[in-house]
């Protein structure tokens, strides 16, 4: 409904702004530009459309995700060139061979001398090659192939002499930028990492193999280094939106981050001197427990309050001293959260039947938004209708956001149903 203010919207919910997004991705994508290298942008904090066009500023292509739900929800609304960045599990070696026969180019990535077998069993048609990075473990400690050990280097021969097989890159991620605190520990991580991956390309060049290379991490890519635009391509996806933990780690700023979550006080606890509020680890996640003074998130505009616990659909809100004045939070109050870490927080009731957005007055209006419940879609694996509760197509303005429900939850359980309300012009 045109007009109707933003405390008709159901709680928890995520909201996000669509303005700050633009700015993120558009810095993103000039400063990789600028030193000639591609991002890559990775698709698995937001899974949707419309951040998708704004990352790639609308190519559709170029893309990292982290589940074979995203690729083919990306691949089955028009992306190409996607790099499907989780070591190859065999029981989804089929699946991936369907979309790298679908597809221009569909990318795959493994560490280990068993997944390339794998895919050697299954030879792709029409010609077509498995496009395959390795990924190198550059002291991250994740998944990879350790860059000191021999037999990184014997892999990627492997792969460039295998039949129906090309060499496409080598893969890093610097996930031990998460650890950093400031722009100095951040280029130390980027510095040690990017000379790992640039000295093991020197060792494939001598063995006379030529790919490209690709490191990545919000934190590194915010923060780089000038070695860094000796790499081929970069692949960070946070930046996207954002999150408290970037703004700890040194990546960005609070005002930066593009998303929020709303919440409601539900009760009062006088006895504990605490709130209550309908926001639990389902719709905000763990993730920031003991790593700030207020708790598992930011209360914007209440720097006084901690969010103390959380259980399922419930959290316990204490002031960080004193006592609870209850008069300043009755019933009902409306309260915006700062989430610790956007990839995990999640919606866990319906967007609210009305398109709105809020500042700090709580009176500024977006015109329009339509919620389409118990939708239908064709599983992209098995083929077979299913229909939803949690899927909804919605409508604000110029901006449209589609639930990435391809796959149904036989077929993936790393999906997670997220309902997120975008905001065109701002909190």
């Amino acid at each position: 409904m045109e007009g109707d203010h933003i405390t008709t919207l159901s709680t928890p919910v995520m909201v996000v702004d669509v303005d700050i997004v633009k700015r993120n991705a558009e810095k993103m994508r000039e400063h990789w530009t600028k030193l000639g290298v591609t991002l890559r942008p990775h698709m698995k904090t937001h899974k949707t459309l419309e951040c998708g066009d704004i990352m790639t500023g609308g190519s559709r292509s170029c893309i990292v995700v982290s589940t074979l739900a995203e690729a083919g929800f990306y691949a089955d609304h028009g992306y190409d060139d996607i790099l499907y960045a989780y070591s190859v599990p065999f029981d989804k070696v089929e699946r991936c061979a369907v979309l790298a026969e679908r597809l221009s180019l569909f990318q795959v990535l493994l560490d280990h001398r068993d997944a390339l077998e794998q895919l050697r069993k299954r030879p792709l048609t029409d010609r077509r090659v498995w496009h395959v990075w390795l990924k190198l473990d550059c002291d991250n400690g994740r998944a990879g192939v350790l860059h000191s050990e021999p037999e990184a280097l014997r892999l990627a021969q492997a792969i460039s002499e295998s039949e129906g097989v090309e060499l496409t890159g080598v893969y890093a991620h610097c996930g031990n930028t998460y650890g950093c605190r400031g722009a100095e520990q951040i280029h130390a991580v980027a510095h040690e990492t990017t000379t790992l991956v640039l000295q093991f390309m020197e060792k494939l060049k001598a063995v006379g193999i030529s790919c490209k290379s690709s490191i990545g991490s919000t934190p590194s890519c915010s923060q780089p280094i000038s070695d860094m635009a000796k790499l081929s391509e970069v692949h960070p996806g946070n930046y996207v939106f954002f999150d408290v933990q970037q703004s700890v780690i040194g990546s960005c700023g609070l005002e930066d981050v593009a998303v929020r979550v709303l919440s409601r006080v539900i009760g009062h606890s006088p006895h504990r001197n605490q709130l209550l509020l309908d926001c639990g680890w389902s719709a905000l996640s763990l993730d920031g427990a003991g790593k700030l003074p207020t708790g598992y998130a930011v209360i914007e505009g209440h720097p006084d309050l901690r969010l103390l616990s959380m259980t399922q659909e419930h959290g316990r809100v204490e002031p960080l001293s004193g006592q609870l004045d209850y008069s300043r939070y009755p019933l009902g109050t409306l309260l915006t959260i700062i989430p610790y870490h956007a990839k995990r927080t999640k919606k866990v009731g319906i967007v609210g039947k009305y398109g709105t957005r809020y500042g700090a007055s709580l009176r500024k209006m977006v015109k329009k938004i339509e919620i389409s419940q118990h939708a239908k879609y064709t599983c992209s694996f098995c083929g077979k209708v299913r229909y939803t509760p949690l899927t909804y197509t919605a409508r604000y303005t110029e901006v449209r956001y589609t639930h990435p429900q391809s796959a149904c939850q036989t077929h993936d359980s790393h999906m997670d149903g997220r309902n997120v309300l975008f905001l065109q012009n701002g909190y």
